[in-house]
C-alpha cells in the first residue's frame, strides 16, 4: 500500500530537521577557525548571519589565513558561491514566493536545502523540504558559530567530536538516491574525481566549480536512445508530440 501524503510530509519534515541539525552543528567549526584565521568573535559571526554559505566563509577565510587580502578571499567567496545561481533558477519555479518573501528565501539558498526542496516525488511539497531544512541549519548554524568563536583551538575542532564527517555523509545521503542511471553516476563519480585532483593544485573554491562543469557537460549532451531521462516516479517521459499521437483517436475532430 503507497504511504499516505500526511506521512510522505511528516518523513519529508523529519529528514529535513534531521540535515538540518547535522549541518548546522559544524558551524562551530567556522567560528573557531575564523578566530584562529585573524577575525575576531563579532566579524566571524556576521560572515554566518550575512553571508549564510559554509564552502563560501570557509573559502573567505582560507584565503585571509594564508595571506591573502580579504578582497581576493572576497572574490574567492563569490566565485564559489555563483553555483547558488544554478540553485535558484530551478528553486524558483518550485517555490515561486513573491515580493519581499524572495529576499528571505534567497538567503535560505544552500546546497542542503536545494537538496530538499528537489526530494520529494510532489513538487508542491518543494516548499516544505526548503524551508524547513534552510531554516533549521540557519537556526542552529549562527549560535554554534558564536560557540566556535568563543572556544577557539582543539576545543572548536569538528574533528574532535566526528563532526567533520556530518556535512559530507549527510549531503551524500541527499544525493545518492538521485544517481538512478549509469550516466548519473558516471557523472557524480567523474565530477568527484576531477575535485579530488584538482584540490592540491588550486585555490580553494575551483575544484568545486570544475565538477559543476562536468555535470553541466553532461546534462547538454543529448541521451543515448536506450536511456531517457526518468520523472521523480520512475516512469519514462514521453515527449508531447508522441504522447499526444498515443492518446488521438482517429475520428476525433477538432473543437469549432
Amino acid at each position: 500500500m503507497a504511504p499516505s501524503i500526511g506521512s510522505e510530509r511528516r518523513q519529508l519534515l523529519i529528514d529535513s530537521l534531521g540535515v538540518g541539525v547535522a549541518t548546522g552543528a559544524y558551524g562551530v567549526s567556522f567560528g573557531a577557525i575564523g578566530v584562529t584565521s585573524g577575525l575576531d568573535i563579532w566579524q566571524t559571526c556576521a560572515l554566518s548571519l550575512f553571508v549564510f554559505t559554509g564552502a563560501s566563509q570557509f573559502a573567505l577565510i582560507g584565503v585571509v589565513a594564508s595571506g591573502g587580502a580579504p578582497m581576493s578571499g572576497a572574490a574567492t567567496a563569490l566565485l564559489l558561491g555563483s553555483r547558488n545561481t544554478l540553485y535558484g533558477l530551478k528553486i524558483a519555479s518550485l517555490l515561486r514566493v513573491r515580493g519581499i518573501r524572495r529576499l528571505g528565501a534567497a538567503h535560505l539558498l544552500i546546497d542542503e536545502s536545494t537538496a530538499m526542496a528537489l526530494k520529494p516525488r510532489d513538487p508542491a511539497d518543494a516548499p516544505l523540504g526548503y524551508f524547513a531544512t534552510g531554516l533549521s541549519v540557519f537556526a542552529l548554524w549562527n549560535p554554534m558559530t558564536w560557540v566556535g568563536a568563543l572556544a577557539g583551538g582543539p576545543r572548536g575542532d569538528t574533528s574532535t567530536y566526528g563532526l567533520d564527517a556530518a556535512v559530507p555523509a549527510a549531503f551524500l545521503a541527499l544525493v545518492w538516491p538521485r544517481l538512478t542511471s549509469v550516466r548519473t553516476r558516471l557523472t557524480a563519480v567523474a565530477a568527484a574525481a576531477l575535485a579530488l585532483t584538482l584540490v592540491p593544485y588550486t585555490q580553494p573554491g575551483l575544484p568545486v566549480i570544475a565538477a559543476a562543469l562536468v555535470a553541466i557537460i553532461a546534462a547538454v549532451r543529448p541521451y543515448p536512445a536506450a536511456e531517457q531521462p526518468s520523472d521523480r516516479s520512475g516512469e519514462t517521459r514521453v515527449p508531447p508530440q508522441d504522447q499526444l499521437h498515443a492518446t488521438s483517436e482517429p475520428h476525433a475532430s477538432p473543437e469549432p
